[in-house]
């Protein structure tokens, strides 16, 4: 299973990049001094493996907060953790000039912010009311939306420029500088969820369960909660809000392998960083002026996909 993921992956990297408004002469690309060289190794690679790695980060970080949250309808967007990161991304922006130092570091702030609420909440929560965390995401989301709004009354025709492009998510990347923090977290990431997937079997069993077997539930919880946060928030300080991605991967991996979410970690990862790439190809293949924000491609994607989810619940539940 693990294998088929990994050279579809492969596979998905070497030929995405070559697809384009614009034909890649593949003779050319090893000469530095032609335009075909250019545009594969400073733009479309570059791209590819961005939306790879961005994708990869959110499938994950969605099954991994169904996980923790019982709830397989949280993903760090419908809690709201994205929309914090969101925020200290256009914080960053208005008043620090988009360095990139500070588009770090205050996203990650907002993510964590928001994690720590929740985390919070769903301590004082019982069982049955996670489903209530969902609400409280929505809230949340709505109070970044509102100071989001605010930031762009104070900010200037640049700065809202920038900030308007940032919200739709945008994967127009020119070069490795970029590239590099995204693909160094995606891989640290992974590592870190999968030598945590035998304590997180044991949370997945039950939280009484993992006690009794030794494991320090609280600690685990929030070590997965502050990892995902870390990934999620530079994920988004780079592309934007990219929605649903988490949402649509884990439940898909789900229903193709019928296996616990611990087993489930690595097909994530892979297809999710597949998943995000092909819905690339489709936003800047569409023969549009420009690209269509990848934001928009997913959302048309996600929003009849969460409505499908919920419908398949209450039937479930009757």
């Amino acid at each position: 299973m693990k294998y088929v993921s990994l050279l579809l992956s492969i596979a998905v990297l070497v030929i995405a990049p070559f697809f384009g408004e614009i034909a890649v002469n593949i003779q050319q690309i090893f000469n530095p001094a032609s335009s075909s060289s250019m545009l594969f190794w400073e733009i479309r690679f570059p791209r590819v493996i961005v939306a790879f790695c961005s994708g990869a980060i959110l499938a994950l970080a969605g099954l991994v907060f169904q996980s923790v949250f019982r709830n397989p309808l949280t993903t760090p967007f419908t809690l709201g953790v994205a929309s914090g990161a969101t925020l200290g991304t256009a914080l960053a922006i208005v008043f620090f000039g988009g360095i990139l130092f500070w588009q770090y570091a205050l996203s990650f702030f907002g993510a964590l912010l928001t994690v720590a609420v929740l985390f919070l909440l769903s301590r004082s929560l019982k069982s049955a009311q996670t489903s209530s965390l969902l609400l409280v995401g929505i809230a949340l989301s709505f109070f970044y939306s509102a100071a989001l709004m605010v930031l762009y009354y104070l900010s200037d025709f640049e700065q809202s420029y920038s900030i308007v492009r940032f919200t739709m998510g945008s994967l127009n990347i020119v070069g490795f500088d970029t590239a590099y923090p995204i693909i160094i977290v995606s891989l640290l990431f992974l590592a870190s969820i999968h030598l945590l997937r035998k304590p997180l079997r044991l949370l997945l069993t039950s939280l009484d369960f993992a006690f009794l077997k030794g494991v320090h539930v609280t600690r685990l919880v929030m070590s997965l909660l502050l990892l995902t946060s870390l990934a999620v928030a530079l994920c988004v300080s780079v592309v934007g809000p990219i929605g649903f991605v988490g949402l649509i991967v884990p439940h898909i991996i789900k229903l193709l392998y019928r296996r616990s979410s611990d087993m489930l970690i690595l097909p994530t990862f892979f297809y999710g960083g597949i998943f995000l790439v092909a819905c690339d190809l489709v936003a800047r293949n569409l023969g549009a002026a420009s690209d269509i924000p990848i934001g928009v491609v997913t959302s048309f994607l996600g929003g009849p996909f969460f409505i499908y989810l919920i419908l398949h619940r209450h039937k479930g539940s009757r």
